[in-house]
């Protein structure tokens, strides 16, 4: 219940409502994984193996077509010799080139056997290929660590054998840890990569290419920052990934990505860019925002909950997010390893991230009409905030005093400019059992308050 009722009247209609942020309701709705549409997949031909088909052998203008058709030319001219010897060995050529695939192919003409002998006797010379070992060695110590995912849904096709399960999306995780006296391994991936399963499979890489399927549980799961944590049995398990220093990730130098892009065919692919930009900050939408790595190196559906290395095969971010536009190409982003790294942890302890929270109900400075503007008496030079939509009973900004019209300016004398600002800098910089000052304008006059911050219950 809110101890204060809705004053914002018109101005918060629905919809000014699909547009407010719920701080004390952390989001738990993401873009729905749809299942992935097996893609036409187009091959390039390495050779052209058509036969050549001879073309017509055209002469000089024969004498006859200019003289009269009435009767036949009285001399037959003979062709000379050398003329028949020409065209034979052309025509031959031809019959040549266009039989011996097929004298190959019928094994009448053997191939690729015996020596071959060459009159040239002079040195050899050899070609090397220039390959970055760097890469190499780093994708080879952390390849077997990428894992595959399927989503596993029950089926509701009412033509369905008693309701099979159906996989409804897939995707990657990474094995960060190994225990050998459970017996248990962990991977961590996206929060939507496993949202709304039935169950979920690990598909663990096996040898030739092939993989293991195992049944994984769901330790803990984080909508907010799209993190989870799985667990499997570890025995089939042979490698497991270190996590790097994502804040020594500068501009430009090399990125490696593996995954599984458009699913279990295409597992363990490894792609190369550049860092595009150690940090970058997201609107996730509902007033979330996140720090992520971005990259040019390629990521597709099916790589999420993917492994970004450095060029010593060491995971600085977990493949997250792409922009999906027409003529955008090279922007991909990854959960940050040194923020999700203790996430992580707080998965496997609690099964989710605990929280602070103020218990309010906000919207930005600048979503609403100059008229509420002048009737909230904001000053000129305020130029953002977040305004207290309502105040739940009992919570922290409830007992502090905070009222429905506040416009939240600072936290600890930092400015936050709306919503997204707040939550990020609570749940980055704070602590539950903390205290926080909070700076806000009531009827235009600037005012602090002090409140010990609590748990969230969401």
């Amino acid at each position: 219940m809110n101890n204060n009722q809705d004053p914002f009247g018109s101005q918060f209609s629905e919809e000014n409502k699909a547009n407010s942020n719920h701080e004390n309701e952390p989001n738990n709705t993401h873009e729905n994984q749809q299942p992935q549409r097996e893609p036409e997949v187009f091959t390039q031909s390495q050779s052209n193996n058509t036969p050549v088909t001879p073309q017509p052998f055209i002469t000089s203008r024969p004498e006859y077509m200019s003289m009269d058709y009435s009767e036949p030319p009285k001399h037959k001219r003979r062709t000379p010799t050398w003329v028949t010897a020409i065209a034979s060995a052309v025509i031959g050529g031809l019959i040549v080139l266009a039989f011996t695939p097929l004298l190959f192919r019928s094994g009448i003409i053997p191939f690729g056997r015996g020596t071959l002998e060459s009159s040239y006797s002079g040195p050899s010379k050899s070609t090397s290929v220039q390959v970055n070992s760097n890469i190499t060695e780093a994708v080879a110590k952390v390849q077997n660590a990428v894992v595959g995912i399927d989503n596993i849904a029950k089926s509701d096709d009412f033509f369905s054998s008693g309701g099979e399960n159906r996989k409804q999306g897939t995707g990657s995780g990474i094995v960060f840890e190994k225990n050998k006296e459970t017996n248990k391994a962990l991977i961590a991936t996206n929060y939507h990569v496993i949202a709304d399963n039935q169950s979920v499979q690990v598909n663990i890489p096996a040898e030739k290419g092939k993989s293991k399927p195992v049944t994984a549980k769901v330790l803990g799961t984080d909508p907010i920052t799209d993190l989870a944590v799985l667990e499997i049995d570890a025995t089939n398990v042979k490698t497991v990934a270190d996590f790097g220093n994502s804040d020594a990730v500068k501009a430009g130098e090399p990125a490696i990505a593996i995954g599984n892009p458009l699913g279990p065919q295409f597992s363990q692919s490894v792609t190369v860019g550049v860092i595009s930009s150690a940090k970058r900050t997201i609107d996730l939408g509902k007033g979330i925002s996140t720090d992520v790595i971005q990259t040019d190196a390629a990521i597709n559906p099916g790589n999420s909950g993917g492994a970004l290395l450095n060029a010593a095969g060491q995971v600085i971010g977990i493949n997250s997010l792409k922009i999906a536009e027409q003529g955008v190409e090279g922007l991909g982003f990854a959960i940050p390893s040194n923020e999700a790294r203790p996430l992580l942890n707080a998965l496997i302890k609690n099964g989710k991230v605990p929280r602070p929270y103020l218990g309010v109900e906000l919207i930005d400075l600048e979503k609403i009409s100059p008229t509420l503007w002048k009737e909230l008496r904001i000053p000129n030079d305020v130029d953002g905030g977040a305004i207290i939509k309502s105040v739940s009973n009992g919570t922290p900004a409830s007992k502090a005093g905070l009222q429905s019209r506040d416009l939240i300016t600072a936290l600890d004398d930092q400015a936050v400019t709306n919503g997204s600002e707040l939550r990020s800098f609570l749940y980055k910089k704070k602590q539950i059992g903390e205290q926080v000052k909070v700076t806000f304008y009531r009827s235009g006059q600037k005012q602090t308050a002090t409140l010990t911050l609590e748990r969230s219950p969401q």
